[in-house]
């Protein structure tokens, strides 16, 4: 069942948007989407930049809307425990985050931790109030340091198996 999902997608969407689309998705992003790179046999530099440009794209909508949305997520009954579990997550990331701010945020984005990335960055600094453009940048240089690491394990770990 798996192999015929792959089958679909790789079919359908080819391998440089299969690493693109799982860059995007929370939890997974380029986490998950560098090691697929690696696994699809894609080059170490076209993996690196498809999954870097895929984890970086929802960061400026979640930078911009997610106070908005979480407010409106309030308002729907079945939706308001998930807004608040939200606001929670960001909230308790918040003595990390405001002693440093720029870096903090930074190392929130660039340790390829579970709980960590430009998703969970991009919400705790929205809900925190910061900045645009200072958490905009640390965002970024949170993801290229992620990325690094995680090219980094993934090609030595295939370098190593071949």
């Amino acid at each position: 069942m798996i192999q015929s999902i792959s089958d679909f997608f790789l079919n359908t969407v080819g391998k440089e948007l299969c690493v693109f689309f799982c860059a995007m998705l929370p939890i997974i992003e380029l986490r998950g989407a560098i090691p697929l790179g690696t696994a699809f046999g894609m080059p170490l530099s076209e993996t690196f930049f498809i999954a870097l440009a895929g984890n970086l794209l929802p960061v400026p909508f979640i930078l911009l809307l997610i106070r908005w949305i979480i407010g409106l997520m309030k308002k729907i009954s079945f939706m308001k425990r998930f807004a608040e579990w939200l606001e929670k997550k960001a909230e308790n990331k918040r003595d990390k985050i405001e002693k440093a701010e720029f870096w903090g945020l930074f190392l929130l984005v660039a340790i390829p931790l579970p709980g960590t990335g430009a998703w969970t960055g991009s919400l705790v600094a929205a809900v925190l109030g910061m900045k645009y453009w200072k958490s905009f940048f640390a965002i970024i240089l949170g993801v290229i340091t992620a990325g690094v690491a995680v090219l980094l394990i993934s090609y030595g770990f295939a370098a190593l198996i071949s």
